[in-house]
């Protein structure tokens, strides 16, 4: 099964404040997720309905994974010190 990944447009704006070289790593983290949602290292939050965060970097990636329709959905992405508030 091979998931669509979208990302909300407050990502999307989040993502192009990054540098390049960062952007491209996130990119390619967002990718896989279309491939394994789910994969090695991905945690859960808590207190949170259904959001899951992979790291990229010093980067995070929040998203929701919908599994009726085969989405990811990329919710936040930012730097470690700031994506969780």
């Amino acid at each position: 099964m091979v998931y669509t990944v979208e990302l909300r447009p407050s990502a999307r704006r989040e993502l192009l404040k990054h540098p390049r070289h960062d952007q491209l790593r996130l990119i390619r983290a967002m990718d896989a997720l279309a491939a394994n949602p789910r994969p090695k290292g991905v945690k859960k939050l808590t207190g949170l309905d259904n959001l899951y965060r992979i790291r990229a970097g010093d980067y995070r990636i929040v998203y929701q994974i919908r599994d009726d329709r085969l989405i990811v959905l990329v919710v936040r992405i930012g730097h470690r010190k700031d994506v969780y508030r």
